[in-house]
Protein backbone atom coordinates (compact mmCIF):
# COMPACT_ATOMS: atom_id res chain seq x y z
CA UNK A 1 0.00 0.00 0.00
CA UNK A 2 0.83 3.31 -0.55
CA UNK A 3 0.69 6.60 2.01
CA UNK A 4 1.44 10.33 1.35
CA UNK A 5 2.38 12.26 4.33
CA UNK A 6 2.97 15.65 3.87
CA UNK A 7 4.91 18.15 6.41
CA UNK A 8 3.48 21.32 7.54
CA UNK A 9 0.97 22.89 5.65
CA UNK A 10 1.22 26.57 6.12
CA UNK A 11 -1.89 29.19 5.78
CA UNK A 12 -4.55 29.64 3.60
CA UNK A 13 -2.46 29.14 1.14
CA UNK A 14 -1.03 25.91 1.98
CA UNK A 15 -5.15 24.59 2.29
CA UNK A 16 -5.33 25.35 -1.39
CA UNK A 17 -2.56 23.72 -2.79
CA UNK A 18 -3.54 20.61 -0.88
CA UNK A 19 -6.83 21.09 -2.61
CA UNK A 20 -5.61 21.33 -5.57
CA UNK A 21 -2.87 18.75 -5.79
CA UNK A 22 -3.45 16.08 -3.32
CA UNK A 23 -6.76 14.71 -5.40
CA UNK A 24 -4.73 14.19 -8.41
CA UNK A 25 -1.50 12.91 -6.48
CA UNK A 26 -4.38 10.50 -4.56
CA UNK A 27 -5.26 9.72 -8.32
CA UNK A 28 -1.57 9.66 -10.48
CA UNK A 29 -0.28 7.76 -7.52
CA UNK A 30 -3.01 4.86 -6.51
CA UNK A 31 -2.61 6.25 -2.74
CA UNK A 32 -3.98 4.35 -0.15
CA UNK A 33 -4.13 7.12 2.35
CA UNK A 34 -2.96 10.72 3.25
CA UNK A 35 -1.36 12.04 6.34
CA UNK A 36 -0.29 15.68 7.14
CA UNK A 37 0.62 18.25 9.92
CA UNK A 38 -1.29 21.01 9.98
CA UNK A 39 -0.30 22.82 13.20
CA UNK A 40 0.75 25.75 10.77
CA UNK A 41 -2.69 26.39 9.20
CA UNK A 42 -4.24 28.89 10.75
CA UNK A 43 -2.14 32.32 9.56
CA UNK A 44 0.48 30.10 9.97
CA UNK A 45 -0.10 29.00 13.74
CA UNK A 46 -2.35 26.10 14.86
CA UNK A 47 -5.64 25.32 13.29
CA UNK A 48 -9.29 26.52 13.07
CA UNK A 49 -12.95 23.70 12.95
CA UNK A 50 -13.33 25.32 9.14
CA UNK A 51 -9.79 24.67 8.03
CA UNK A 52 -9.90 21.22 9.58
CA UNK A 53 -12.74 20.42 7.20
CA UNK A 54 -11.14 22.00 4.31
CA UNK A 55 -7.87 19.51 5.00
CA UNK A 56 -9.91 16.79 5.12
CA UNK A 57 -12.29 17.22 2.82
CA UNK A 58 -9.11 17.80 0.21
CA UNK A 59 -8.67 13.65 0.76
CA UNK A 60 -6.15 14.08 3.76
CA UNK A 61 -7.32 11.05 5.90
CA UNK A 62 -5.35 11.77 8.85
CA UNK A 63 -4.08 14.95 10.57
CA UNK A 64 -1.20 15.24 12.83
CA UNK A 65 -0.47 18.36 15.06
CA UNK A 66 2.65 19.69 17.03
CA UNK A 67 3.32 22.63 19.33
CA UNK A 68 1.13 24.76 18.09
CA UNK A 69 -1.76 22.58 18.41
CA UNK A 70 -3.55 25.12 20.96
CA UNK A 71 -2.93 28.24 19.20
CA UNK A 72 -6.10 27.91 18.06
CA UNK A 73 -9.16 27.66 21.12
CA UNK A 74 -11.58 27.34 18.95
CA UNK A 75 -9.71 23.50 17.90
CA UNK A 76 -10.50 22.08 21.02
CA UNK A 77 -14.22 20.98 20.24
CA UNK A 78 -12.39 19.41 16.84
CA UNK A 79 -9.72 17.79 19.08
CA UNK A 80 -12.73 16.13 21.89
CA UNK A 81 -14.66 14.94 19.27
CA UNK A 82 -13.04 14.22 15.80
CA UNK A 83 -10.81 10.73 15.91
CA UNK A 84 -8.62 12.12 12.25
CA UNK A 85 -6.91 14.38 14.64
CA UNK A 86 -4.30 13.90 17.39
CA UNK A 87 -2.16 15.84 19.46
CA UNK A 88 1.63 15.06 20.16
CA UNK A 89 1.71 11.98 22.39
CA UNK A 90 4.10 13.21 24.99
CA UNK A 91 1.87 16.44 25.75
CA UNK A 92 0.42 15.64 29.32
CA UNK A 93 -2.06 12.76 29.02
CA UNK A 94 -4.69 15.80 30.86
CA UNK A 95 -3.78 17.80 27.97
CA UNK A 96 -6.86 17.97 25.07
CA UNK A 97 -6.74 15.72 22.12
CA UNK A 98 -6.15 12.02 21.02
CA UNK A 99 -2.60 10.43 21.74
CA UNK A 100 -3.22 8.04 18.63
CA UNK A 101 -5.03 7.93 15.46
CA UNK A 102 -6.73 4.87 14.25
CA UNK A 103 -8.55 4.56 10.36
CA UNK A 104 -9.17 2.24 7.57
CA UNK A 105 -7.22 2.91 4.40
CA UNK A 106 -9.02 3.14 1.02
CA UNK A 107 -7.75 -0.36 0.78
CA UNK A 108 -9.51 -1.61 4.17
CA UNK A 109 -6.18 -1.84 5.86
CA UNK A 110 -6.12 -0.25 9.47
CA UNK A 111 -3.47 2.66 10.30
CA UNK A 112 -2.66 4.06 13.23
CA UNK A 113 -0.71 7.13 13.47
CA UNK A 114 0.83 9.14 16.16
CA UNK A 115 2.71 12.29 16.96
CA UNK A 116 6.16 13.29 19.07
CA UNK A 117 7.79 16.42 19.94
CA UNK A 118 11.30 16.51 19.98
CA UNK A 119 12.99 18.02 23.36
CA UNK A 120 16.05 20.39 22.22
CA UNK A 121 15.00 23.97 21.10
CA UNK A 122 11.35 23.33 21.91
CA UNK A 123 9.11 23.80 24.57
CA UNK A 124 9.13 21.33 27.58
CA UNK A 125 7.56 18.32 27.11
CA UNK A 126 7.44 15.19 28.24
CA UNK A 127 10.13 12.15 27.36
CA UNK A 128 9.09 10.98 23.88
CA UNK A 129 10.94 7.77 23.89
CA UNK A 130 8.49 6.78 27.10
CA UNK A 131 5.04 8.57 24.87
CA UNK A 132 6.30 6.59 22.53
CA UNK A 133 6.43 3.06 24.22
CA UNK A 134 3.32 3.29 26.15
CA UNK A 135 1.08 4.41 22.79
CA UNK A 136 2.30 1.32 21.39
CA UNK A 137 1.61 -0.79 23.73
CA UNK A 138 -1.56 0.65 24.26
CA UNK A 139 -1.93 -0.10 20.58
CA UNK A 140 -1.47 -3.59 20.75
CA UNK A 141 -2.24 -5.28 17.74
CA UNK A 142 -5.20 -3.07 16.30
CA UNK A 143 -2.51 -1.79 13.95
CA UNK A 144 0.58 -3.46 11.50
CA UNK A 145 1.05 -0.06 9.71
CA UNK A 146 1.75 2.73 11.98
CA UNK A 147 3.04 6.08 10.94
CA UNK A 148 5.06 8.61 13.39
CA UNK A 149 5.06 12.09 13.17
CA UNK A 150 8.50 13.23 15.24
CA UNK A 151 7.68 17.08 15.17
CA UNK A 152 11.52 18.00 16.18
CA UNK A 153 13.79 21.37 15.60
CA UNK A 154 16.86 19.12 15.56
CA UNK A 155 18.11 16.57 13.43
CA UNK A 156 19.51 14.34 16.65
CA UNK A 157 16.21 14.07 18.22
CA UNK A 158 14.82 12.64 14.86
CA UNK A 159 17.44 10.35 14.57
CA UNK A 160 17.06 8.99 17.33
CA UNK A 161 13.71 8.03 17.97
CA UNK A 162 14.13 6.63 14.05
CA UNK A 163 16.58 4.34 15.60
CA UNK A 164 15.08 3.78 19.04
CA UNK A 165 11.44 2.80 16.61
CA UNK A 166 13.47 0.89 13.78
CA UNK A 167 11.57 -2.17 13.07
CA UNK A 168 8.85 -1.23 15.46
CA UNK A 169 6.86 0.99 12.91
CA UNK A 170 6.58 1.59 9.25
CA UNK A 171 7.77 5.04 9.24
CA UNK A 172 9.40 8.07 11.35
CA UNK A 173 8.69 11.21 9.33
CA UNK A 174 10.41 14.69 10.29
CA UNK A 175 8.01 17.76 10.20
CA UNK A 176 8.72 21.34 11.89
CA UNK A 177 11.57 22.51 10.60
CA UNK A 178 9.82 23.23 7.05
CA UNK A 179 12.91 22.61 4.50
CA UNK A 180 12.99 19.21 3.03
CA UNK A 181 16.18 16.67 3.80
CA UNK A 182 17.83 14.62 1.29
CA UNK A 183 18.49 11.45 3.39
CA UNK A 184 14.96 9.53 2.91
CA UNK A 185 16.37 5.88 4.16
CA UNK A 186 15.00 2.63 5.23
CA UNK A 187 15.76 2.06 8.84
CA UNK A 188 15.59 -1.80 8.23
CA UNK A 189 11.82 -2.01 7.60
CA UNK A 190 11.07 1.35 9.21
CA UNK A 191 11.03 4.51 6.62
CA UNK A 192 12.98 7.77 7.55
CA UNK A 193 13.43 10.87 6.67
CA UNK A 194 14.51 14.09 9.23
CA UNK A 195 11.99 16.45 7.27
CA UNK A 196 9.68 16.12 4.95
CA UNK A 197 9.31 19.78 4.13
CA UNK A 198 6.48 21.96 4.12
CA UNK A 199 3.24 22.63 1.93
CA UNK A 200 2.62 26.68 1.36
CA UNK A 201 4.36 29.82 -0.07
CA UNK A 202 8.29 28.88 -0.92
CA UNK A 203 8.73 32.20 -1.95
CA UNK A 204 8.78 33.03 1.94
CA UNK A 205 10.97 32.13 5.19
CA UNK A 206 9.87 29.21 6.02
CA UNK A 207 6.01 30.33 4.98
CA UNK A 208 6.19 33.74 6.04
CA UNK A 209 6.50 37.02 3.90
CA UNK A 210 10.35 37.65 3.03
CA UNK A 211 10.03 41.24 3.52
CA UNK A 212 8.42 40.95 7.28
CA UNK A 213 11.02 38.53 8.75
CA UNK A 214 14.21 40.70 7.13
CA UNK A 215 12.79 43.79 8.69
CA UNK A 216 12.79 41.88 12.02
CA UNK A 217 16.08 40.52 11.65
CA UNK A 218 17.76 43.97 10.75
CA UNK A 219 15.94 45.89 13.14
CA UNK A 220 14.40 43.87 16.09
CA UNK A 221 11.98 45.90 16.01
CA UNK A 222 8.67 43.41 16.57
CA UNK A 223 6.42 43.06 13.04
CA UNK A 224 3.49 40.49 12.33
CA UNK A 225 5.15 37.67 10.51
CA UNK A 226 2.31 37.05 7.96
CA UNK A 227 1.50 34.27 5.69
CA UNK A 228 3.60 34.87 2.12
CA UNK A 229 1.54 33.66 -1.06
CA UNK A 230 4.10 32.98 -3.97
CA UNK A 231 5.45 29.78 -5.31
CA UNK A 232 2.91 27.36 -3.72
CA UNK A 233 4.53 23.97 -3.47
CA UNK A 234 2.97 20.79 -1.61
CA UNK A 235 6.43 18.37 -0.09
CA UNK A 236 5.94 14.96 1.42
CA UNK A 237 7.00 11.65 0.95
CA UNK A 238 5.64 8.28 -0.58
CA UNK A 239 5.66 5.40 1.72
CA UNK A 240 5.43 2.02 0.46
CA UNK A 241 4.38 -0.43 3.04
CA UNK A 242 3.43 -4.23 2.80
CA UNK A 243 0.26 -4.40 4.71
CA UNK A 244 0.95 -7.69 6.15
CA UNK A 245 3.61 -6.74 7.82
CA UNK A 246 3.42 -3.31 8.45
CA UNK A 247 7.06 -3.36 7.20
CA UNK A 248 8.06 -0.30 4.71
CA UNK A 249 9.16 -1.08 1.18
CA UNK A 250 10.52 1.86 0.00
CA UNK A 251 10.18 5.32 0.68
CA UNK A 252 10.03 8.55 -1.64
CA UNK A 253 10.14 12.60 -1.58
CA UNK A 254 7.72 14.54 -3.52
CA UNK A 255 7.43 18.10 -4.38
CA UNK A 256 4.53 19.26 -6.49
CA UNK A 257 3.92 22.61 -7.71
CA UNK A 258 1.03 24.50 -7.95
CA UNK A 259 0.75 26.25 -11.62
CA UNK A 260 0.50 30.14 -11.28
CA UNK A 261 -2.12 32.14 -13.05
CA UNK A 262 -1.62 33.11 -16.31
CA UNK A 263 -1.12 36.84 -15.93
Amino acid sequence: MKILFLGDIVGQPGVDAVRVLVPNLIAAEGLDLVIANAENVCSGSGLTPRQYRQVRSAGVDLITMGDHVYRRSEILSVLADEDRICKPANFPRTSPGRELILAPARNGITVAAFALLGRTFMRPVDCPFQAAERVLAELGDRAKVIVVDMHAEATSDKYLMGHFLKGRVSAVLGTHTHVPTADEQLLGTTAFISDVGMTGPHDSILGRRVDRVLAHALNFVPTAFDVATGDLRLSGAIVEVDPATGHALAIRRIQERMSEPEA
